[in-house]
């Protein structure tokens, strides 16, 4: 059955183990297929089902990183986190590597998450002013995303503990 994903990569579009991936490529793992790091007994391409979720294997907010589109093939196998809230990560047979994202698509696919995912986002991708720009303008009125922008992208280690007034713009009465 295949799936679409995403996959995180670190700079030269390589994973953790060094190996590197091309867009258009088939990846196949031999052996038994198992969720989980490979020190550990675990085998298989690893991606997720939401895009914000694969930055928790890549410190995009510490160095250049790569995003691509994906489609598992054959074996699938879940994995799930609970203790942190991520779900819907698998390990695929095989995979394939069907677009490779600029950072202007992430940022676009950012933008367009539902408002209690893209705080995970800003928790694990590091934006340029510009980008962080865009988020505080879309999210102009939600003390949520906005404490978040200001804790996670402008390090601002006191914006949990400020009332939310102090983030939510007034709305012009009509």
């Amino acid at each position: 059955m295949e799936r679409k994903g995403y996959k995180a990569f670190y700079k030269g579009m390589k994973n953790r183990y060094g190996t590197s991936f091309q867009e258009g490529k088939i990846y196949t793992a031999d052996g038994p297929l198992k969720f989980g790091n490979p020190e550990e007994g675990g085998n298989g391409f690893h991606f997720c089902l939401r895009m914000e979720d694969t930055l928790r294997y890549v410190p995009a907010t510490e160095e250049e990183f790569g995003m691509a589109e994906v489609t598992s093939l054959g074996e699938v196998v879940e994995g799930e986190d609970d203790y942190n809230g991520y779900y819907d990560m698998y390990a695929a047979r095989s995979i394939r590597i069907d677009k490779i994202l600029t950072r202007e698509e992430i940022v676009e696919l950012g933008l367009k998450l539902p408002d209690y995912r893209v705080v995970r986002f800003l928790q694990t991708m590091k934006l340029t002013p510009e980008e962080i720009a865009r988020f505080k303008e879309k999210y102009q009125n939600n003390a949520t995303v906005l404490k978040a922008i200001a804790y996670h992208q402008d390090k601002d280690e006191e914006a949990y503990y400020r009332p939310n007034s102090y983030y939510v713009k007034e709305i012009p009465k009509r």
